[in-house]
């Protein structure tokens, strides 16, 4: 059993990193990734909160951004309580982390993304992500202080049990692509779509690079899916270069 990276995206206050370290760490979590912390790693007030936690801090990965704290990942949760207009699966704490048990039982890596106290997770972070987890708050105050979202992931991980549903662990059996083989691939169709004029106009660029990056990211490739398109574009581009061949 593999259990899930809890990735903490920019936090903004040491307190809530060490308070987030003892909520992993009730529940029996202990891998827990950092990125572009605020006031620097380490963090002298994360490790005062955190206790006898500690070590999950000393642990920590520090990564410069999302892409690189989840390259690895074969899913990866993004947790908010806004709504957006990214179209992706949104799936309850108690759905996510049945999810998260399968596909770890199954030997693949999940992550889960955990955004800044102030105005939490941003569209560039989420459309890495295979799905949204949100949780039925109060809609006039659904913002979580961040050690309480990740205690109550926490609380649904360990909670679960064996007897787990058919389509969870249909998905868990699945040969899924690595978050940066999607990226990868994210990257390759950019390449030639921006080589063929597709990006216009100037001002709708960056928009439509984000609608692309979201629909890879909540495809659910598998490892085969993603080498075939990578091949596609490269026959593609090669008639291109040769056409009477």
């Amino acid at each position: 059993m593999i259990p899930p990276v809890f990735i903490l995206v920019r936090p903004q206050m040491g307190e809530n990193i060490g308070a987030a370290a003892r909520a992993m760490l009730n529940f029996g979590l202990e891998r827990m990734r950092v990125t572009g912390p605020r006031d620097g790693w380490p963090n002298p007030k994360a490790v005062a909160m955190a206790s006898g936690a500690g070590r999950l801090l000393d642990q920590a990965g520090l990564f410069p951004d999302v892409r690189a704290a989840i390259a690895d990942c074969d899913f990866v949760f993004a947790t908010t309580a806004r709504g957006r207009e990214l179209v992706k699966e949104i799936v309850s704490p108690e759905r996510a982390m049945a999810m998260a048990r399968a596909l770890g039982a199954e030997g693949k890596r999940v992550g889960v993304l955990f955004g800044p106290e102030r105005a939490g997770l941003e569209n560039d972070d989420i459309i890495h992500a295979n799905a949204i987890v949100t949780v039925p708050v109060n809609p006039e105050f659904p913002s979580l202080n961040l050690a309480q979202c990740v205690l109550l992931l926490g609380y649904e991980w360990q909670r679960q049990g064996d007897d787990l549903p058919a389509s969870v662990m249909e998905l868990a059996r699945t040969e899924l692509a690595s978050r940066e083989d999607v990226n990868r691939l994210a990257d390759h169709f950019e390449e030639r779509l921006d080589a063929a004029g597709f990006f216009f106009p100037g001002t709708k660029v960056e928009g439509m690079k984000a609608n692309l990056r979201n629909m890879w990211g909540r495809l659910g490739l598998t490892r085969a899916e993603v080498q075939t398109f990578h091949g596609m574009l490269r026959q593609i581009a090669w008639k291109l270069k040769n056409p009477g061949e």
